[in-house]
């Protein structure tokens, strides 16, 4: 299974893939504030290339849990001018994690190559064909309700098939707009309307997405069911957890991974690799 657009290439038989988590918010979960000025995001995203990122996904909306809607003009200001720094600077793709298309049109048209979707191409009908007419590769990701709300006791009959079908709906409408089967990348969305125990039966059984034939994203990295596992750990002491969870992710299916600390978890993904790939 392979990934190939413009002058990239990744192929996912060989290893799993690094995506650098680049946030130019103010109020993001983890890091919100730390990369808003744009000359420390760029300083972090080459920091991250050198520490072996395969992709940087450039955010401007938080979509923590309850976080509040921006604007597509001010996303677009905060996004655009970074991506298009980077683009001149780093030589691994960049994504935008957008669900607004007019946000992905501009984020694209400044250098970044993927779009990154927490809505599975839901929240925007537009999107899908933003992303078929530049021929970039999407992330359809699964989320239960909106980053408003979808923390508000999320709830489930059967979690992993209510997944996929979301997913499958996802699919569908990539490829009525035209979007090609091999530049679609699938994510569970673990966090995304989901409790503790959802999140570690979609990691527990995240093999059972492999039968998509798609590229797998998983995105764990210091998310609240890590610190609550762990006694209630603050965000700034979840490095170990995201550890186990990344690894435990790629030995079931990970192709991809969406990290803050990417050198730590570059080191952790070439062990599980080798366990996995023997």
């Amino acid at each position: 299974m392979k990934l190939t657009w413009k002058n990239y290439s990744f192929d996912f038989s060989k290893r799993a893939y690094i995506m650098g988590i680049l946030n130019v918010t103010p109020d993001s979960f983890s890091d919100g504030g730390k990369f808003f000025d744009q000359d420390r995001a760029v300083g972090q995203a080459l920091k991250m290339q050198e520490d072996g990122a395969d992709i940087i996904d450039v955010g401007g909306e938080s979509t923590r849990p309850g976080a509040e809607k921006i604007s597509v003009k001010e996303e677009i200001r905060r996004v655009a001018p970074v991506i298009e720094a980077l683009a001149n600077k780093v030589k691994i793709p960049i994504s935008i994690d957008t669900y607004k298309s007019a946000v992905a049109e501009a984020a694209v048209s400044s250098g970044a190559s993927v779009i990154n979707d927490i809505s599975g191409l839901r929240f925007d009908p537009k999107m899908p064909k933003v992303a078929a007419r530049h021929e970039v590769p999407v992330v359809i990701m699964h989320i239960k309700g909106k980053p408003q709300n979808m923390q508000l006791n999320p709830a489930y009959k059967a979690l992993i098939p209510e997944i996929m079908d979301y997913l499958r709906g996802g699919l569908k409408l990539a490829r009525n707009a035209g979007i090609a089967d091999d530049k679609i990348i699938i994510d569970p969305g673990v966090g995304f309307g989901k409790t503790v125990e959802h999140n570690l039966e979609i990691i527990r059984r995240l093999n059972e997405f492999t039968g998509f034939e798609k590229p797998i994203l998983l995105g764990p990295s210091r998310k609240s069911f890590i610190g609550k596992i762990l006694g209630d750990l603050p965000v700034t002491e979840r490095l170990e957890g995201t550890a186990a969870a990344v690894a435990v992710g790629i030995y079931n299916g990970a192709n991809i991974v969406r990290v803050h600390d990417v050198k730590e978890m570059v080191r952790v993904v070439r062990i599980a690799d080798a366990i996995k790939r023997g």
